[in-house]
């Protein structure tokens, strides 16, 4: 019983709150959290990131990409890498660059291939079979120039630009 009457000042002695003047965390700062991208590492990481094709630590490039490829430790230019803005000119255009909240909602399903087919050489075919003017093989006696395309020039005449609009 002696011991535990010994104990109980110096337990009650260590719950006294005290107060401090200094920082908590006394001049230490983490700056793990602070994002500084290619500046942390030694010279010989920093090197191997130079020197390596696949470097332990990869060098961050800031979300751009590369407009070429390193060969050899000479690095060579590709044109088509290279982003080409096409603008086109709006001299003359009376459409404004602002778009109301209070327009309406557009709803469109999905242009599909039937949907092209449709639009385009249904109405021939239909007009060319009560005419019976359709072969055996059921290709057309008198094509149209939609029909006499092959499929490179239909193929860049579908890439051109404004050929969404009809």
């Amino acid at each position: 019983m002696n011991n535990c009457m010994k104990l109980l000042p110096v337990a009650v002695k260590c719950q006294q709150r005290t107060i401090s003047t200094t920082a908590v965390l006394e001049g230490k700062r983490n700056f793990r959290k602070f994002v500084v991208y290619n500046k942390r590492g030694t010279r010989v990481v920093k090197e191997a990131q130079r020197t390596m094709a696949n470097p332990p630590v990869p060098i961050h490039k800031r979300g751009v990409r590369d407009t070429g490829i390193k060969i050899d430790g000479n690095y060579i230019e590709i044109p088509e890498k290279i982003p080409e803005l096409i603008v086109p000119d709006l001299t003359g255009c009376k459409l404004k660059p602002y778009v109301s909240y209070k327009a309406p909602d557009v709803v469109q399903s999905e242009f599909t291939s039937l949907d092209l087919f449709n639009a385009i050489y249904s109405k021939k075919i239909i007009e060319d079979f009560k005419a019976g003017t359709l072969q055996a093989d059921g290709s057309a006696k008198e094509p149209s120039p939609n029909e006499q395309l092959t499929a490179e020039e239909a193929y860049q005449r579908a890439r051109k630009t404004g050929t969404d609009i009809f």
